[in-house]
């Protein structure tokens, strides 16, 4: 076994890499760009050495540094996480000759698998089921649009070299096919250097079902059964389960040694995970299609671990060491059922765009048995835009489904992470949506149901808006007589900090929350052990347990647990289940002014600009692309809201912006 390893990667996955290490007495080197030098990573390992700038170009890309400082260091191995140099064919034979193991599959079989088109052609001799669809080299748009033709809309487009989403695209009919094919290029080149694409035929509601594999260097190869990954937002998973729903005996060993078919055909070694597309009922009807392998270990891999008891890590270890895998097909068992959910930085209510910032406050579930989170950053870390924003992976496990979705459930009752928009209150609804619960789940599951996952914010409940009031009301009175102590001058009537307070109405305490236009005024009065409280649906009394952030509440014949965090002017409410969001208002601040901004376009996420379809001076029409951006390798139009004109552009392809930018002025058009 391996006496010391470098782990060529960042944030959760090196942390967990570094965990299962660290268990098996196996020194850890960690890397870390600039933005990454007091990372929760470089913290997790031994040693840590500095890689280069921000970009993953000029840092965690750089697999030349990489190998200098592993020889540096003594490292024996290199684990390259997900993502980054992972999949990188060039980077695992690069350590081959410098006498370094890659923990991960042979160069070769890398290779093969890599470029979409290449592998299906070998999944076809192995007698593995295809997509129908169009895996060619000749990449002229005039072959590629006869071939979406022939195929028949709608088509997906993908990136060949790709995964995650990237360069992936979806044609509804012949006149789209043109734009869609370019975007998917484009995002391709970004982000692999490589614009070929492969067109498939796009099933209606699809089921994502992948299928964890591993080999050893001795020939034998195992499958560690299945995941569901068909809840899916801009093509990229969102929450993943395992096993599927509904999946047979008899289909998930058809799908299995479909797999390990697959991963003989390339000679493979190492964790790896061979992905199907799925008719929505292929329990029973057997029809699913060979659509990518990864060649790495997956994010979604601990509902696997959930389910057989099993560390792939260690395995992955052990492996890449020269020895036998752990247990062989017959041995291994399903116990239970997990779900994990990616607890993301980003605005589900604007199209999933990702967000950044910095972590102000995180408050997680308690980790258990059967609550795990994945993590690798800490309250006061930021989300910055060189990386995916994902901020943890909330994994659960239960005994069977309907107890696993109810623990999932509850651990993100009690998730809350407040700096910047995020995807737990979309999650939670996720959770608890009848159609999610039944497992009447595909690919579309979001698209169907999004005015159920995402409504309008939920304004503020009277309980919500009590719990808030009386949680501010008692930390403003402890830090009066905390104040007051200090000062020595306990016995001031100031350090009561009772009703009266100056600048409020006789006898109460007033407080004003914001919610978009809306306004909600709250007056606590004290009395005797509980409290008078003047709320928008009336006057109520109410008594308060109140520990710090924690409150249980009686209003009038009900009690509630709610929890209340409060960063800046912010206030986030957990409140049985349900989670409010609203602002403090200084009622003595001078009004804000209106600059109108309906004709000035702003950057929606940090990012760059990749072209400008416009120019000063242009009519345009509403809903017409004005600019392309791109963030976090993924792209996004910026349309015109109105018919008008041109007046000003304000930034160029290639130049970077900041979220909030003001990217175009358009003026309105006066009609003739």
């Amino acid at each position: 076994m391996f006496k010391k390893i470098l782990i060529a990667n960042r944030g959760e996955i090196a942390v967990r890499v570094a965990r299962t290490a660290r268990r098996m007495g196996i020194q850890t080197v960690a890397v870390y760009s600039d933005v990454d030098r007091d990372s929760m990573h470089v913290a997790a390992c031994d040693e840590a050495h500095y890689l280069g700038g921000a970009a993953p170009k000029d840092s965690y890309l750089r697999g030349d540094k990489v190998l200098q400082i592993a020889k540096r260091t003594g490292a024996q191995a290199i684990h390259p996480g997900y993502g980054f140099l992972s999949e990188n064919e060039a980077f695992a034979q690069q350590c081959a000759d410098a006498g370094i193991v890659f923990i991960g599959p042979p160069p070769a079989a890398i290779q093969a698998m890599g470029l979409k088109a290449e592998s299906k052609r070998l999944m076809e001799k192995a007698h593995v089921p295809l997509v129908p669809g169009y895996h060619g080299k000749d990449q002229t748009e005039a072959v590629l649009l006869a071939e979406a033709i022939r195929i028949g809309f709608p088509v997906l487009i993908k990136a060949s070299a790709g995964g995650g989403g990237k360069g992936m695209k979806v044609a509804e009919s012949e006149g789209e096919f043109v734009a869609a094919l370019a975007s998917a290029k484009r995002e391709a080149k970004n982000s692999f250097g490589d614009d070929n694409v492969l067109i498939e035929r796009y099933l209606q509601r699809p089921r994502h079902i992948e299928i964890q594999v591993f080999a050893d260097e001795l020939g034998h190869c195992v499958y560690l059964f299945e995941r569901d990954c068909s809840l899916q937002r801009r093509h990229q998973k969102v929450m993943e389960e395992a096993p599927a729903p509904g999946m047979t005996d008899a289909r998930r060993r058809q799908m299995g040694e479909a797999a390990v078919a697959a991963a003989h055909a390339v000679g493979y070694v190492g964790a790896g995970t061979v992905e199907f597309i799925a008719e929505h009922d292929f329990a029973t009807s057997g029809r699913f299609y060979f659509m990518e392998m990864n060649t790495r270990l997956q994010v979604e891999h601990p509902v696997t671990e959930m389910i057989t008891g099993l560390d792939l890590v260690e395995w992955q270890l052990r492996v890449a060491s020269g020895e036998r895998l752990p247990k062989l097909q017959d041995e291994l068992k399903i116990n239970g059922h997990a779900f994990e959910a990616r607890v993301y930085a980003e605005n589900p209510r604007n199209q999933f765009l990702p967000a950044t910032g910095p972590i102000n406050l995180l408050r997680t579930p308690a980790v258990s048995a059967d609550v795990r989170i994945d993590t690798g950053v800490r309250e006061g870390d930021a989300i910055t835009p060189n990386y995916d924003p994902m901020i943890a992976k909330l994994i659960v496990h239960g005994e069977n489904r309907e107890q696993a979705l109810q623990r999932l459930a509850l651990a993100l009752d009690e998730y809350a992470v407040v700096g910047f928009t995020n995807n737990v209150e979309f999650l939670q609804r996720v959770a608890r949506h009848p159609a999610f619960v039944a497992a009447e789940i595909d690919t579309g599951f979001i698209a169907r149901y999004n005015a159920d996952l995402l409504p309008a914010l939920p304004s503020p409940s009277d309980a919500a808006l009590a719990a808030c009031a009386l949680v501010e009301w008692s930390t403003a009175r402890d830090a009066s007589r905390t104040a007051a102590r200090k000062a020595g001058e306990s016995a001031s009537p100031w350090a009561l900090a009772d009703a009266f307070w100056p600048n409020q109405p006789e006898n109460g305490v007033d407080f004003v929350y914001a919610q978009s236009d809306a306004r909600f005024a709250i007056s606590v009065v004290p009395r005797g052990n509980g409290f008078m409280l003047t709320l928008p649906g009336g006057t109520s009394c109410a008594a308060a347990e109140i520990d710090g952030e924690h409150i249980t509440l009686t209003l009038g014949e009900e009690q509630r647990r709610a929890r209340v965090l409060c960063s800046g002017a912010h206030r986030v409410v957990l409140l049985a289940g349900e989670r409010f969001e609203f602002d403090a208002v200084d009622v003595y601040a001078p009004p804000e002014t209106d600059d109108g901004h309906g004709g000035h376009l702003t950057a929606p996420m940090p990012g760059s600009v990749v072209s400008v379809l416009v120019a000063v001076g242009d009519g345009v029409k509403k809903g017409q692309p004005l600019i392309i951006m791109e963030a976090m390798k993924m792209e996004h139009t910026i349309v015109a809201p109105m018919d008008g004109v041109v007046e000003a552009i304000y930034f160029a392809a290639k130049e970077q912006v900041k979220e909030g930018a003001e990217l175009v002025a358009l003026v309105e058009a006066v009609p003739v």
